[in-house]
């Protein structure tokens, strides 16, 4: 069934899009209910999803035409909530230690490790012998002096970033990966790794124990998710008042 929006036709397809996105966390996170009871769920999440982002949408085209501004829908809608969320100030240092305080025990977080990788894949295309010999070769020019970030980029299959993995938890990547990884110390490099990829050489550049880390490893991570917070009630908050004097029928 379709939505009328203030005038405006909403297809049912979008209302089908939207519940495809969202029924695998809302099954997950209703493990174990009835599927009828969480199917109702499912439809009437996705039914407000939708009313919300075209109600977001027609006020921030609204203000556009009224203010004279002009861009994509997408640019107007993220400039509108730049505006109606502008007031939300940041977090104090005592909401950031309440929240820590609060959450200790959720904070908990598996061994990570931060690493780069060297890569010479093996497949159809790329016979094993051919990795292995290549691989050494850079083995053996970073053993000369050789830049590792340089080398991932002239020389990997997989360049860019110098190589970069970013951050990753224990169990993202293959065995063999990640036991070579995390028995590294931070700067130092492995020798040459099979994976089903293909041959690599990682570099280390840091690595956290499993466990509840430091308020200060962690203080900017816990702003911006309070502060993401506030604003979203601040959204949440205009939306309400939308919803209320605006005129939603099933068509």
């Amino acid at each position: 069934m379709a939505l009328s929006v203030n005038g405006e036709l909403v297809d049912e397809a979008l209302m089908r899009a939207e519940a495809n996105a969202i029924r695998v966390p809302i099954y997950e996170g209703m493990e174990g209910e009835d599927p009828r009871t969480i199917e109702a769920r499912v439809k009437e999440w996705s039914r407000a999803n939708v009313i919300e982002r075209v109600l977001l949408r027609q006020a921030a085209l609204e203000d556009a035409v009224a203010n004279a501004t002009t861009g994509t829908p997408e640019e107007l809608i993220e400039g509108f909530i730049a505006k109606i969320t502008k007031n939300v100030a940041r977090p104090r240092h005592k909401d950031v230690v309440d929240y820590y305080r609060k959450n200790r025990e959720q904070l908990w977080a598996p061994e990570t490790a931060r690493a780069a990788h060297i890569v010479k894949q093996v497949d159809d295309e790329h016979p094993e012998e051919a990795a292995r010999a290549a691989i050494e070769e850079i083995l053996t020019a970073l053993s000369e002096g050789g830049s590792f970030e340089e080398l991932a980029d002239q020389r990997s299959d997989r360049p860019g970033d110098g190589g970069s993995l970013g951050v990753f938890r224990r169990g993202e990547m293959e065995r063999p990966f990640e036991d070579a990884a995390f028995q590294l110390e931070p700067g130092c490099l492995s020798g040459v790794v099979r994976t089903s990829f293909g041959f690599h050489i990682i570099k280390l550049f840091g690595k956290r124990a499993a466990g509840i880390p430091k308020l200060d490893e962690i203080r900017e991570g816990i702003e911006e998710a309070i502060f993401r917070q506030k604003k979203q009630k601040v959204i949440e908050q205009f939306l309400d008042r939308l919803l209320a004097k605006s005129d939603i029928r099933d068509v």
